[in-house]
Order: structure tokens, then C-alpha cells, then sequence
């Protein structure tokens, strides 16, 4: 056999069961739920008929839970922003699905396009707003469920203002 690696397997690799990881029913790592916002984002019969659009609020539905975890859909028209906030206990993983968002920290702001995707710590402090001038939609996981959502005052550093602002 040619090969470039001096690792070759003797024999069916599948009759060695205790070197097989079991599948999980549900993600436990970061990995794991980032891989699941992109399996959902490309199977859009999942959630693109559920996508509403309102001009007064941002309209947001629960699309699964899982032990330990939620996921959400959002849509966001032109205008529409979160405020600045965080997720109080809950890790997460926020994916564009449509359109582009703009997420803003106190350090920087980017654009966020559709395939885009954020993982963000417990007490990640941030701002979305749809800054442009088509509707957009996003997937949000956070594990643990979702259960604060602290708002944080705008009243920031002079530089923090500026990074707000942009």
C-alpha cells in the first residue's frame, strides 16, 4: 500500500467498537452546536416558512430545545436592534441566516452576512442592529436556555461611544 502517513489500520477498524465515539442525540460541545446552527441554516424548509417580519418589535420564535439548550429564530428589519445586552449565564452561537446584521461591541463592529457566525462566552457584551436596508434573519443557540438578558446602559467611555456609534 502507498501511503504518506507511516499509520495504517490492520483489519476492520469498525470491529473495534471501544475506538467508535456513539453518536450524540444532542450536541455537548461548541463544536457540536455550531455544527448544528449550520445544519439548520442550510435546511431552510425548516424555518423559512416560520420567518414573520414586524415593523414595531423584532419578532423572534423558538424553533427546538434540547436538553439543556434553545434554539431561536429572529428576524430584524431595517432599523431594528437588540440594544446593547448580554446573555447573563448562557453561551451561544448566533448565525445569519438572510440579509446582514451589524454586531457592535465596546472594542469593534462587524458585519455579519448570511453564513456568518458569532460564539460568544457567559456575560459577552454586545449590540445587533440591521443596518441595512433589507430584512434579515438569524439563528440564535444558547445553552444553558436562555433566562437573562441584562440590558446595558449606552452610557459608555468616550471611545466606547465612538466604537457604539459607528
Amino acid at each position: 500500500m502507498n501511503s504518506d502517513s507511516d499509520l495504517q489500520i490492520a483489519g476492520d477498524i469498525l470491529a473495534v467498537q471501544h475506538l467508535l465515539q456513539p453518536a450524540r442525540e444532542h450536541p455537548a460541545t461548541v463544536a457540536d452546536f455550531v455544527g448544528l446552527a449550520r445544519s439548520i441554516a442550510t435546511d431552510r424548509a425548516q424555518w423559512a416558512h416560520l420567518v414573520q417580519y414586524d415593523t414595531t418589535t423584532r419578532w423572534y420564535h423558538r424553533l427546538r430545545t434540547g436538553p439543556g439548550y434553545e434554539v431561536w429564530l429572529l428576524s430584524w428589519v431595517p432599523g431594528q436592534g437588540s440594544g446593547l445586552h448580554d446573555h447573563g449565564l448562557s453561551s451561544g452561537v448566533l448565525t445569519v441566516l438572510d440579509g446582514e446584521l451589524t454586531e457592535r461591541t465596546a472594542d469593534t463592529s462587524r458585519s455579519l452576512s448570511a453564513g456568518a457566525q458569532r460564539v460568544f462566552a457567559p456575560g459577552y457584551v454586545h449590540e445587533v442592529v440591521n443596518d441595512s436596508l433589507e430584512p434579515a434573519v438569524s439563528l440564535h443557540i444558547y445553552y444553558p436556555g436562555l433566562t437573562d438578558m441584562p440590558m446595558h446602559s449606552s452610557q459608555c467611555s468616550p471611545a466606547e461611544r465612538d466604537v457604539v456609534a459607528a
